[in-house]
């Protein structure tokens, strides 16, 4: 009955979705309405990054419903948790990233960004990567260059150049003094989990510096601790002037932050007076969600278990009908030959309790994120799996 009104009522993504009724998760797992359990190896997409049901963070959720939870439009009261994981994470950050401002998703993140980086710098143009997703909304998926996605919503923003990821050549003729920002992601994610080369960050950084551009890195995906460093930029000496963080920022609950430094958002101030504005933004419950969760993960022996985990499951998926795995630490691509192919191996690895799942501009690949606390012997239970599927 449920199933039947969830096809019926609740608004449909595409015309097969997965349809699984979860009843509870826990760990790396997730239980049907029959309890049995599938592991959990896409984090719901990068989201869960501690599992399901940390009783960490549950408590420090409870804590804050006896306390209080929404109360006052975004930026008018000063609310406790806000202002703790505001200074945390000001903390852990590059000196200059010292002001944030906390909405619902990547992407408001995305939204707020661009509309930080024409207020300050008085310009229009943003420059983003090919095959890169910001997310859904019209100015976020203005900054997508795939038009499948794009031109059923049409007009969409002008004045958006793409660049070739990795390509040093066209950086100085597409980044140029009218525009505003270039947004990157420093591992690509829906392209498959591919690394942006030091050389390639280093130039962009260099030419916004130059132009007076802002490079904005969305790490919606690669941040907390994905990579096995807090955030993905931190592998190398690359920073950007504003950070996006999203999905598991909010430790399993709405929450999304724009970071930069005091002195760029202070223009959103004035002139106009509230020139981003957001009811539920820095909702307190989240709020609790994400202090008690990033304290959790910006733990030493968490980070250092990453890379080899990473490690393990390159090791284990040794198969020749594997062209090769993309990505940094638990952000991993498994890479087949044809889109049809691996959506058969996907399949069926749901019926075997797998869930996994593909990428938006990479269909031919694997998408492996599982929550940064899975085990040596559920990793070698999702090799298993996915190599007996890349048998049949």
């Amino acid at each position: 009955m449920l199933k039947r009104f969830f096809f019926e009522n609740v608004a449909q993504t595409s015309e097969k979705p997965l349809g699984i009724q979860i009843k509870n998760a826990k760990g790396v797992y997730l239980y049907d309405e029959n309890n049995r359990p599938y592991i959990d190896c896409i984090s719901g997409i990068s989201v869960s990054n501690l599992g399901h049901s940390n009783p960490i963070v549950i408590e420090a959720i409870k804590k804050q419903l006896d306390q209080h939870m929404h109360l006052m439009v975004y930026g008018e009261i000063i609310q406790e948790t806000q202002v703790e994981l505001a200074n945390y994470l000001t903390k852990i950050l590059p000196q200059h990233l010292n002001s944030v401002y906390f909405v619902n998703s990547g992407s408001e993140a995305v939204e707020g960004a661009m509309k930080l980086a024409k207020r300050y710098t008085g310009k229009n143009d943003f420059v983003a990567l090919n095959s890169a997703y910001h997310g859904s909304s019209h100015g976020a998926l203005s900054l997508m260059s795939d038009p499948y996605f794009q031109h059923k919503f049409a007009p969409l923003l002008p004045g958006i150049s793409f660049l070739e990821q990795n390509d040093i050549t066209a950086i100085e003729s597409l980044i140029t003094e009218k525009t505003a920002a270039v947004f990157i992601e420093p591992i690509m994610s829906e392209k498959g989990y591919l690394p942006c080369s030091l050389e390639f960050l280093e130039k962009i950084k260099e030419r916004c510096q130059t132009t007076g551009a802002l490079l904005i890195f969305d790490e919606i995906q690669s941040g907390m601790g994905r990579t096995g460093e807090m955030f993905a930029f931190q592998h190398h000496h690359v920073q950007p002037d504003v950070l996006l963080l999203a999905k598991s920022f909010g430790g399993g609950l709405p929450l999304g932050a724009f970071i930069t430094n005091k002195t760029v958002m202070n223009c959103l101030v004035d002139n106009p007076v509230l020139g981003h504005i957001t009811t539920f933004g820095g909702h307190p419950v989240s709020c609790a969600a994400a202090l008690a969760s990033i304290k959790l993960i910006h733990n030493k022996e968490l980070l250092d278990s990453i890379k080899q985990k990473e490690h393990l499951f390159r090791t284990l998926l040794n198969h020749p009908k594997i062209k090769q795995i993309t990505g940094l630490g638990l952000m991993l691509a498994v890479e087949l030959e044809e889109k049809e192919f691996c959506r058969k191996v996907i399949d069926q690895c749901v019926e075997d309790g797998l869930l996994i799942d593909w990428f938006l501009f990479a269909e031919n690949k694997i998408r492996i994120a599982p929550p940064l606390i899975i085990e040596n012997q559920e990793i070698e239970m999702i090799c298993k799996i996915i190599l007996k599927n890349l048998n049949t």
